[in-house]
């Protein structure tokens, strides 16, 4: 299904934990899938969520290229760009184990901006980051590193796999400072419009706790209703779908 741009933007809107909390309501992957792990980390955490579709590639850094120069695959891969459903969101796959030199600075950066991409993602190492900062252009790393070493891209738009999870070109993706994950198309619009609802529900424990009122009986019962009613937003959602 084609998510909308005002869906697109309602999700942006969210944290990545409460997408990948009303995600698990459908019960339509395991909790431990569609997520990237802890060696994936926002270089710029203060910077809002992103929602954008994968455009993927791979890089090498260890050894230099045969041919063609460093930025030799970023025109075929910004080419790609209008082939996705919206904005782009960059993922890289460093090839080279362990990675060696950065696999973005302020060049790639400033040139997928210029093609609508919201930002990167890479196994690899970053770099320039006060200058892609100031681009406003988000990036999330596996670390920093000075020089771009040998760096080239060896593969544009097909699958990679990044943090542990997999991403093919085309996917849709949410992150911000807590991580990465992939949204199913099938539900990724009744995830965008049912993620108020869920953040109402876990107000329910979260207003009691910061009321500061230390009577474990109360607690109790707001959190149970808290429960109850992100049970009952699960039961709904799945029904909507059969």
């Amino acid at each position: 299904m084609l998510l909308s741009a005002s869906d697109l933007k309602l999700l942006a809107q969210y944290d990545t934990p409460t997408i990948s909390n009303v995600i698990e309501l459908f019960e339509v992957r395991p909790r431990t899938a569609g997520y990237m792990d802890g060696r994936i980390r926002a270089c710029f955490p203060e910077m809002p969520p992103i929602a954008g579709y994968a455009s993927t590639a791979t890089m090498r850094t260890a050894w230099p290229r045969g041919e063609g120069d460093v930025y030799s695959g970023l025109d075929e891969q910004v080419a790609h760009f209008a082939e996705l459903p919206g904005p782009a969101i960059v993922v890289f796959q460093d090839v080279d184990e362990p990675p060696i030199g950065a696999t973005f600075g302020e060049v790639m950066c400033a040139s997928y901006r210029c093609f609508g991409a919201l930002g990167i993602i890479t196994s690899g190492p970053a770099r320039d980051l006060d200058q892609v900062r100031r681009l406003g252009f988000a990036a999330f790393s596996n670390g920093v590193v000075c020089s771009h070493a040998s760096s080239h891209i060896t593969s544009v738009h097909q699958p990679v796999r990044v943090g542990g999870m997999e991403i093919r070109p085309g996917d849709l993706l949410h992150a911000d400072a807590n991580g990465v994950c992939s949204i199913p198309g099938s539900i990724a619009s009744e995830v965008a419009h049912a993620a108020a609802e869920f953040m109402a529900c876990e107000s329910v424990c979260i207003d009691f706790a910061v009321a500061g009122n230390r009577d474990v009986k109360g607690y109790s019962e707001a959190r149970q209703e808290m429960l109850h009613r992100i049970a009952e937003l699960g039961k709904r959602l799945r029904a909507a779908r059969t």
